[in-house]
């Protein structure tokens, strides 16, 4: 499962899908998280990469093998900026 990821998340950044990938193992913490792989890209292609087949069937085989897998979207350089002014748009501060 974990090689059959990066040789799928190494041929989209070679296809120029994604600008990289890290995998981060997380050490002993107490929490139920072991670890994830950060997919880097603009909004738009990391988007498109979630409706992909070979993505969805990674997925699919990775919520059956593993337990507590999800994929979850999150906000980096620009992104935070943005986050961050609307947020004080909306409460101020």
């Amino acid at each position: 499962m974990y090689q059959k990821s990066m040789e799928y998340y190494g041929k989209l950044k070679k296809e120029g899908k994604i600008e990289d990938y890290e995998p981060i193992f997380l050490s002993s913490h107490g929490g139920d998280l072991n670890g994830f792989i950060l997919l880097k890209g603009s909004a738009q292609k990391l988007a498109e990469i979630r409706e992909d087949s070979a993505f969805l069937d990674l997925v699919v085989e990775a919520a059956y093998c593993l337990e507590g897998f999800g994929v979850v979207s999150g906000f980096a350089g620009e992104g935070i900026t943005n986050i961050f002014s609307r947020a004080l748009k909306l409460y101020g501060g």
